[in-house]
């Protein structure tokens, strides 16, 4: 087995100086010039590096095979070997600390497959996207808002290709869901209401008291990371990372990065102005059991007009309505009776002013309640091969002429905004009101200096006598306005930190 990188005190400078040789390289003579075009040919293999390659981001290299996949990169290697990945892939060098891969393999890689936990996406893929690396990151995208303008950025200053990890995009649901609301199939959209079955692991836990045992196969200060340091315990790893605030966004950011992007693409969804959520309790550190959500998006001008549609009329200002844990919307009037909405996971429900559109999670089986069949105009490009194929074709050809994927991040990272931006509208549902946004300075604009948000750190329940009782312990009150500014944009832990924000 190749080298163990545990040693994850490499010194910042030097592998940011490694790192800016890298892309100064590439930008002088890029290794995979081809009779100076700039790209790729579509016979070569891409040089590819997975990170984050215990569990999702396996099934995501199953699907890149057909390259060459250089490295693999994960802190915890129990997860990896007797029949996994490194079995899999056997010549890829192994790595616990992803900069360390940087540095040996930065000039020979072409791109990055990232599926680590959501906290560390950002700082994973802007670092691979400065040396002018293609970039695969698994959804959501990122863990909070400022981040996710910054890959988009970023990979706009660099022009490199990207996708995120939304399967869903690049089906046929998404195209037909797409191309019956540009057609005006179901007229009017004022309302949309989604929902997951998820969360499938623990949420609404409290804080664990004391750490257990490290196990020996995992580099805990690596997998926290930019994160700060808390000690180890198993409710945070394996897999059970998503119902906690700082490495994950719960079942909301999990899964509405599936279900809601037909809705985003579908009515050209863009910033939204207000949001407000609730939920089961809410705690300090953990996702709560269940949740709810309404993003306010305004009106906009359509890039497309159907039939009959006045010129140059506003697609009107939705609401967008979100429920996870167990809770769904109520059924439409003239639903069949019987039928489960839940298809693969979750689904939506477009309400227009003309008919109900229905969809499933990745936008599967679009239907409309009227029982018509729409017969729209085609115009969404089709992808004949694997979502993740998709992207090694867009990153072998040259920028100039290259066709995006289904979610570049030109899309998936304003997309991304929006899915948290709900989670925004959770963890600040104390203060009791709808929240104005600002989409462009990424602010709130209503929270006055004066306002304070304190949360649960435990729930304190015990049994007396019989009788239930909760003596919460609760966080000291903090200013709403820095509690809110955390969650726009975190504090990365020293030495981490991000690269700067493109203008």
């Amino acid at each position: 087995m190749e080298k163990n990188s545990n040693k994850s005190s490499v010194s910042r400078r030097a592998f940011l100086g490694t790192a800016a040789a890298a892309a100064a390289g590439m930008t002088i003579v890029p290794r995979h010039a081809v009779a100076g075009l700039g790209h790729k040919a579509p016979s070569d293999k891409l040089n590819i590096l997975g990170i984050g390659v215990g569990g999702m981001g396996f099934g995501n290299l199953k699907n890149l095979a057909s390259e060459n996949i250089i490295g693999l990169v994960d802190v915890d290697w129990k997860y990896t070997g007797g029949n996994g990945v490194f079995d899999r892939f056997p010549k890829a060098k192994k790595y616990k600390d992803w900069r360390i891969a940087y540095e040996e393999l930065g000039k020979e890689m072409d791109g990055v497959m990232v599926a680590t936990a959501d906290h560390t996406h950002a700082i994973i893929a802007a670092t691979a996207i400065e040396m002018g690396k293609h970039a695969y990151v698994q959804k959501p995208l990122t863990h909070t808002v400022y981040e996710s303008r910054l890959l988009t950025k970023l990979a706009a200053k660099n022009n490199v290709a990207t996708q995120m990890g939304n399967q869903g995009s690049s089906g046929e649901g998404v195209n037909l869901t797409t191309e019956w609301l540009a057609n005006g199939e179901i007229g009017e959209v004022t309302k949309v209401e989604a929902f997951t079955d998820r969360p499938i692991w623990p949420q609404g836990l409290n804080t664990p008291e004391r750490g257990d045992w490290v196990p020996e196969t995992l580099d805990w200060d690596l997998f926290t990371g930019p994160a700060k340091m808390r000690p180890y315990n198993q409710v945070y790893h394996p897999w059970n990372w998503r119902g906690w605030w700082d490495y994950g966004t719960g079942a909301l950011g999990d899964m509405a990065c599936h279900i809601l992007h037909p809705v985003f693409v579908g009515l050209e969804l863009g910033y939204p102005i207000h949001t407000q959520g609730n939920s089961s309790l809410l705690l300090q550190d953990c996702a709560p059991v269940s949740q709810s959500v309404k993003l306010t998006f305004p009106a906009r001008t359509p890039k497309r007009q159907w039939k009959g549609m006045k010129k140059n009329a506003q697609l009107k200002q939705v609401d967008v309505y979100w429920y996870d844990g167990g809770i769904k919307p109520m059924l439409p009037e003239g639903w069949p009776d019987g039928k489960n909405p839940n298809n693969a996971g979750g689904g939506v429900i477009f309400h227009g002013t003309k008919d109900t559109l229905v969809c499933g999670c990745y936008g599967k089986d679009p239907w409309l309640l009227s029982g018509r069949v729409p017969e729209a105009p085609k115009f969404r490009r089709r992808v004949e091969t694997s979502h993740e194929m998709d992207w090694v074709r867009a990153c072998k050809e040259s920028p100039e002429n290259r066709v995006k994927t289904a979610s570049d991040f030109s899309e998936a990272g304003p997309f991304n905004e929006m899915v948290v931006m709900g989670v925004l509208g959770v963890r600040l549902q104390s203060l009791n009101k709808e929240l104005d946004w600002d989409g462009e300075k990424m602010e709130f604009t209503n929270l006055s200096d004066s306002e304070e948000i304190k949360t649960v750190i435990k729930d304190g329940f015990a049994i007396h006598d019989g009788h239930p009782t909760f003596k919460k312990t609760w966080t000291d009150p903090v200013p709403a306005k820095e509690f809110a500014a955390e969650l726009i944009k975190h504090t990365y832990r020293k030495p981490w930190s991000l690269p700067d924000m493109p203008k």
